[in-house]
């Protein structure tokens, strides 16, 4: 029986994992490609968005998306709502839903592969503000000079909406650099799950005014709907069960390398299904950027390794 470890461990990981008869080498051999099929699951969700943005507008796929995330875990955490806490949860699930709605409106408007490289200087910037070392600088010095590579060699800014998808995706970096802080305060507190799924309803809540207005053309059409409910199970619940699985069996050095492959990820995922060809700038950039990830990422030597949940809540590619 596997049991999950790190602050996201106990109920959460044996709920999960308390029936499934895996042993600890078959868990530790299969978590990098349940990782990447993460991903990939992930960026399919995210490509069906773009397909759905021709019928409905980038507001409402963008919080459907969050609002079945927070059906599910609601459903499935049912935690207990105290008022006085509400708070952490609240500004927690404020993050993470802003961090989706600009990352929607970036996809909306660049490449996704583009899109989700500039998203991952959130794990940068918190590994900056909380982190010292040359390796935090060398991050550093690598994810900028990446942006630099897709912001002004690899993408045309003067294109119709290219500089707000841009300023988009390194908003919702930032939001998700906050939301991925709080994330591991309340992880901490041993009340991860539950703070999750309340931020996430209190979150689709208060952007509720920005897509009702037009989400019932959704509403109206079930193979709309449908879509919708599909974006939201691989882009937020799917990817964080395998996570959760087993992210604690997973070396931190194998977890950091698998997390810079997001970004690859995702261009493949965005050249298959959407025929984004990136651009030789594009490419560099994403490389660049890919390296910063796993420069922060780590720990140096002689130091405890730290574990992949905790590596997570610097980077995950998970974006519930």
């Amino acid at each position: 029986m596997v049991k999950s470890s790190g602050p996201w461990r106990g109920e959460a990981g044996q709920y999960l994992t308390g029936s499934l008869n895996f042993t600890e080498n078959t868990m530790r051999s299969a978590a990098p490609g349940m990782l990447l099929a993460s991903g990939i699951i992930q960026y399919l969700g995210a490509s069906i968005a773009v397909a759905l943005f021709a019928a409905a507008t980038v507001s409402a796929v963008a919080w459907g998306r969050v609002a079945v995330g927070a059906l599910v875990m609601m459903a499935w955490r049912r935690p207990a709502i105290k008022a006085r806490q509400l708070w952490v949860p609240a500004v927690y699930g404020l993050a993470l839903v802003t961090m989706n709605m600009l990352f929607y409106q970036a996809i909306a408007r660049i490449p996704l592969g583009t899109a989700v490289a500039l998203e991952f200087l959130g794990p940068v910037i918190l590994a900056a503000v909380t982190g010292r070392g040359w390796r935090i600088w060398g991050g550093i010095i690598f994810a900028l000079t990446g942006v630099f590579m897709i912001s002004w060699v690899g993408v045309d800014l003067r294109a119709p909406g290219v500089a707000m998808g841009v300023a988009c995706a390194v908003a919702a970096g930032i939001a998700w650099a906050v939301y991925m802080w709080l994330a591991s305060k309340a992880a901490r507190a041993g009340t991860g799950p539950d703070s999750l799924a309340i931020g996430m309803a209190i979150g689709t809540l208060a952007y509720a005014w920005v897509a009702i207005p037009t989400f019932g053309v959704i509403l109206s059409d079930l193979k709309l709907l449908g879509l919708i409910v599909a974006v939201g199970l691989f882009s937020s619940v799917v990817p964080y069960v395998l996570e959760v699985l087993i992210v604690s069996k997973i070396p931190a050095g194998n977890f950091a390398l698998l997390n810079a492959l997001y970004p690859a990820t995702s261009l493949v995922v965005g050249m298959i299904l959407l025929r984004q060809i990136p651009t030789l700038g594009e490419l560099g950039g994403l490389l660049l950027i890919s390296v910063a990830v796993v420069l922060v990422s780590l720990r140096p030597r002689g130091k405890r390794g730290v574990s992949g949940r905790e590596l997570g809540r610097r980077g995950s590619g998970v974006q519930l």
